[in-house]
């Protein structure tokens, strides 16, 4: 179409440098991390699973045993026993159990740290969208703007004797693709920002930005990758596991071994008392039966998953990567097309003056719009990438 060259991606050059840009995203990650009703839930629960692996390593509850028995017959006399026990697990078992205990204990900040980096991710991701929404809302809105105005240019020309149904049924037909995709951009919006206070805790938050976060320059692969890996809290929990899986056995092992019992004992019979030293051994023949073995089987099975983890984080970092590089390749392309800051105001003059249809009008608008929502979403897509691969930052 002759005046094609009028419609060239208005707003590319008002992209602004997203190493230099400030967003409010991060201010909105730090309301959600205080306020977010699951993460004070996880909170909560990890205090108390660093008190429950704290319970029940101590010593067993000491017993105390009485008995009185009547003699027959009757010069047989009574006979009476008191037995106060305290009985232990194999002396190491105490230490191994408390290192078991630290090294649990160090796997629910892993865990916690898991659950709040994945929820910070989704908030965050949503900011990324809301940001392309309102990016989209400004062309949405200068398009509807342009057809209102249109339209009523249209009816009064075709009242005056000036001008023609069939214009006035093509900006009529057009303002309703664009209103509808209007309020249906407004729409996604508000559900958006229900998202936003909900992950807020139901409290409210505002977050209108048109500009997505900045961020360092990435490094090459091999570089990110590594730095990916060493702050992996996944692999941070699979290595803790098997820690704990290889304490475990050190337990079992220790409780395989014989528990003991001492204690004070006293008897009386026949205006006769006798005092002494309880004592008792427990033989570990059926008790803990494949419990070693158990323990050894969980070893191998975390060392596997740890494995297999490290396999799988490696080929989605490389492809999450290989994204990233063809999305910024794109980018750069767009950016690097001819720039017209004002080819709206083109538009109107070339319809004003005839030198295009009304027919045509409409075409480039739309094809205006085609064009800017192609780079909007490939630039939505571009930040949640980048996200993504800075998880471990969160």
């Amino acid at each position: 179409m002759k005046y094609r060259f009028l419609v060239v991606l208005c707003g590319i050059a008002l992209i602004p440098s997203q190493v230099k840009s400030q967003s409010s995203i991060d201010k909105v990650l730090s309301e959600i991390s205080k306020n977010n009703k699951t993460i004070q839930a996880n909170q909560k629960f990890t205090e108390a699973q660093k008190i429950q692996y704290k319970t029940g390593i101590s010593l067993y509850n000491p017993t105390v045993e009485y008995d009185y028995l009547k003699g027959s017959p009757a010069n047989a006399g009574n006979q009476t026993d008191i037995t106060i026990s305290q009985s232990f697990d194999f002396p190491t078992a105490y230490t191994k159990k408390n290192q078991l205990a630290n090294q649990q204990i160090q796997q629910t900040d892993i865990q916690q740290k898991i659950a709040t980096q994945n929820l910070l991710l989704e908030a965050k991701k949503i900011c990324i969208e809301l940001v392309f929404r309102n990016k989209l809302q400004i062309p949405l809105t200068q398009r509807k703007q342009a057809t209102e105005k249109w339209l009523d240019n249209f009816r009064k020309r075709l009242k005056s004797g000036d001008g023609n149904i069939l214009d006035v049924n093509k900006a009529e037909v057009q303002l309703i693709d664009i209103k509808k995709l209007y309020l249906d951009n407004q729409s996604e919006i508000a559900k958006l920002h229900q998202k936003l206070i909900g992950l807020n805790g139901g409290s409210d938050i505002v977050f209108n930005d048109t500009v997505y976060f900045g961020f360092p320059a990435i490094p090459d692969f091999e570089t990110l990758e590594k730095e990916i890996e060493e702050n992996d809290p996944q692999r941070k929990f699979l290595e803790q596991e098997k820690v704990i899986s290889q304490k475990q056995l050190e337990v079992s092992k220790a409780l395989a071994l014989p528990k003991m019992e001492v204690g004070y004992h006293y008897q009386g019979i026949l205006g006769q008392t006798y005092n002494g030293i309880h004592t008792g051994i427990s033989l570990p023949l059926w008790e803990s039966k494949n419990t070693v073995k158990l323990q050894k089987a969980k070893i191998s099975f975390t060392e596997t998953a740890l494995t297999d983890h490290k396999n799988e984080h490696y080929y989605e970092i490389k492809q999450l990567y290989g994204k990233y590089e063809n999305l910024k390749s794109i980018l750069e392309d767009y950016q690097k097309s001819t720039i017209i800051n004002d080819n709206m105001r083109l538009l109107d003059k070339a319809l004003s003056l005839g030198q295009i249809s009304v027919l045509e009008y409409f075409v480039e608008l739309n094809y205006y719009n085609a064009t800017m929502n192609t780079y909007l979403e490939t630039e939505k897509e571009y930040f949640e990438t980048i996200a993504s691969l800075m998880k471990h930052k969160l």
